[in-house]
């Protein structure tokens, strides 16, 4: 049996999300969480200096975690640097994220559909393209939060959140059109699945909210199982799930909260690009 973990990144707490369908599928596999937060959010930098940061922060991650499989559930991160960082590290395999543009199509009924995206994710050219390979016949509105992902890290800490302030984040998305209305919102952010009981509280229709997450976490067990490591039940033992925060600060409600998720804080790292 392998001892190599599975490594989930994301730029803050979104990506357990995804972990947390993960260890449903896979019960008996090890975890390393990695949260870089010292650069959360990752909406606010331009394109090329998050490229390089992610390339080389991985580069590090790679040699001290030495993953089976490297999960990347940020929609930001995926779409800007997945390729970069195939090519980078060509020796470990790569799970990405994209906005599940496609299943909305197939799902929607009315044809409105909206991606509830950071302003990076909206604007790339790949979330445009996705739209005209598969939601043509619809009309899609790509909205980009500002605040979205910060009310939700905000709302896994305190236990609270200002729902006006998500209100006014997720109005944009709900359109009528010739007696229609959109009906399909995707949650195109690890983050805001951990806001979708506000966001149902205080949309003005019910939808369907998209979250990709369960898919992923299939994907990732997909390939453990063609490439036989599929189990991990003798790494369990020895050694524990962790998370590491990049920023190397964590405060006692973060701690509790990976705590909550089975992960032990690890010493984190911080790094300046």
């Amino acid at each position: 049996m392998t001892e190599k973990p599975i490594l989930m990144f994301d730029s803050g707490i979104g990506g357990l999300t995804v972990m947390r369908e993960a260890r449903v599928l896979m019960p008996d596999r090890r975890f390393v969480y990695i949260a870089d937060d010292a650069a959360f959010p990752y909406g606010d930098w331009e394109e090329d200096g998050l490229r390089a940061r992610l390339i080389e922060l991985f580069g590090g991650l790679l040699r001290e975690h030495q993953p089976e499989i490297a999960v990347i559930p940020c929609n930001t991160a995926s779409t800007l640097a997945l390729t970069d960082l195939r090519q980078a590290y060509p020796e470990v395999p790569f799970v990405g994220t994209v906005p599940a543009i496609k299943p909305a199509a197939e799902r929607t009924r009315s044809g409105l559909v909206s991606v509830l995206a950071t302003p990076g994710t909206v604007k790339r050219q790949y979330t445009r393209d996705l739209i005209t390979a598969w939601a043509s016949k619809c009309h899609v509105r790509l909205v980009g939060s500002t605040q979205l992902a910060r009310l939700a890290e905000t709302y896994m800490r305190d236990g609270f959140v200002d729902e006006e302030a998500v209100r006014a984040e997720i109005a944009p998305c709900f359109m009528e059109q010739d007696g229609k209305r959109t009906d399909i919102v995707v949650l195109a952010c690890t983050h805001y699945p951990l806001l979708v009981n506000r966001m149902r509280k205080t949309a003005p229709w019910p939808v369907d909210w998209l979250d990709p997450a369960e898919a992923i976490a299939r994907r990732v067990k997909s390939l453990l199982d063609e490439n036989g490591g599929g189990d991990n039940k003798a790494a369990v033992l020895r050694a524990g799930d962790i998370a590491v925060f990049t920023s190397g600060k964590v405060d006692f409600a973060i701690a509790r909260l990976m705590q909550g998720f089975g992960l032990q804080v690890a010493k984190g790292i911080e790094i300046r690009t």
